[in-house]
């Protein structure tokens, strides 16, 4: 029977050495409003799972959301008007 071996060299990029690149740091801060906004929804998701949800907790769930979306729109036409592709 014969073996299979691989006849190329493996394949390694740069060694991993555990931290983020520029590139990474880069884009983990332009997303960082979003990051922001989708804890500051889910701290206030958390403040109603034990208690029922009254008026002032609904006003801030509601508002948490409003800011998602409004970071999450921010992000995608900032992303889009980046692109050069997209007219």
């Amino acid at each position: 029977m014969k073996t299979i071996a691989a006849l190329q060299a493996v394949v390694t990029a740069i060694p991993f050495d555990g931290e983020p690149s520029a590139a990474e740091l880069d884009a983990i801060e332009q997303e960082m409003p979003l990051i922001r906004a989708e804890v500051a929804l889910l701290d206030a998701q958390i403040m109603t799972i034990d208690r029922p949800a009254n008026e002032l907790d609904v006003r801030r769930v509601r508002r948490a959301r409003r800011r998602v979306l409004a970071a999450r729109r921010d992000l995608s036409n900032r992303a889009a008007s980046g692109s050069p592709e997209v007219a």
